[in-house]
Formats: structure tokens, sequence, C-alpha cells
């Protein structure tokens, strides 16, 4: 199997889950945090929302300087933040369709001023963000459930839906 096969499978298995967990966030609470040290649900949901259009910018681009700013895209209604999702999984598709393995194997780079902070293959880099979505989108349910909001069955059922 390619890779790029591998990675577009990944990506068609997460997006069910990630969509529902981001189309429960409640409007009104973008500055809701569970703890003062914690993120804002609107922070957070974005960043959920937006997280598979790193995989375009992966493949399309050698690296990224966190200093150079942008914070990336956001959303402060539900419906941007669905807009921002389906943009963000057509662009990781998109990517992903078009590129080669050859291109995965390649390096990519994670930039702070300038100074490499992450240097690994790009594939290594998808698949990472990958888990790191599934950690984002955790903290994202139990921001759901905190909020009375019901929890999307993910990998198992949920006190508020079974087996999907």
């Amino acid at each position: 199997m390619k890779l790029t096969e591998l990675l577009l499978a990944q990506l068609e298995r997460e997006i069910d889950a990630t969509r529902k967990s981001v189309e429960r966030v409640p409007e009104g609470k973008a500055d809701w945090k569970p703890h003062p040290k914690s993120m804002a649900m609107g922070y957070l949901s974005n960043l959920v929302a937006s997280m598979f259009g790193w995989i375009a910018m992966m493949i399309e681009n050698d690296h990224l300087d966190l200093a150079a700013g942008g914070g990336g895209p956001s959303a402060s209604t539900g419906a941007e933040r669905l807009a921002l999702f389906d943009k963000s999984v057509t662009d990781a598709r998109r990517a992903l369709s078009s590129t080669s393995d050859e291109r995965l194997m390649q390096p990519w780079q994670l930039r702070v001023g300038g100074k490499v902070v992450d240097e690994k293959p790009r594939y290594i880099m998808i698949a990472d963000t990958f888990s790191h979505l599934a950690h984002h989108r955790g903290q994202l349910t139990v921001y759901l459930r905190l909020n009375d909001q019901p929890v999307p069955s993910i990998y198992g059922p949920t006190a508020d839906e079974g087996w999907q």
C-alpha cells in the first residue's frame, strides 16, 4: 500500500467523529474554559476544525515558522466553524490525492524564529497530526460534557451515543 493511500484512509476514518465534535460546540461559549490554564472553547474548537488543513500545509510547504504569526483561521459561529472544518478536509484530501510517496518521504520542519525545533519526513509529521488531533478532539469532548452537550461516539460508545 502506498503512503498516500494509507494517509487518505486514516483521514476518511477520522472525519465523521471530528465533524460531530465540532458541530456540537454550543454557541456563545467561545470564552468558556474548565480551568484558568485551559484553552478557551472557541480557540480549541477552531483548532480541531482546522487541523486537517495542516496536512495540506505540510505537503505544499517545506516548513512552518511559528514566530511568523498568523495564528491560523478562526471562526466565531458554529456555521463558520463547520465551513472551516469542511475546507480543511477538502484541502487535506486534495493535497494527499495529488502528492507522491516520494514527496511524503522528504523532510518537513517546524521552526520557531528560524530555529528548527522538529524535523521529520512529511508522512511522519502527518501521522503525528492525526494523534495530535485525537488529543485535542478528546479535550473538546470533555468541554462538551462539562457544558451538557452530547458527546459523540468516536472510537466506541459514549453515555450519549451507542456504537456508530
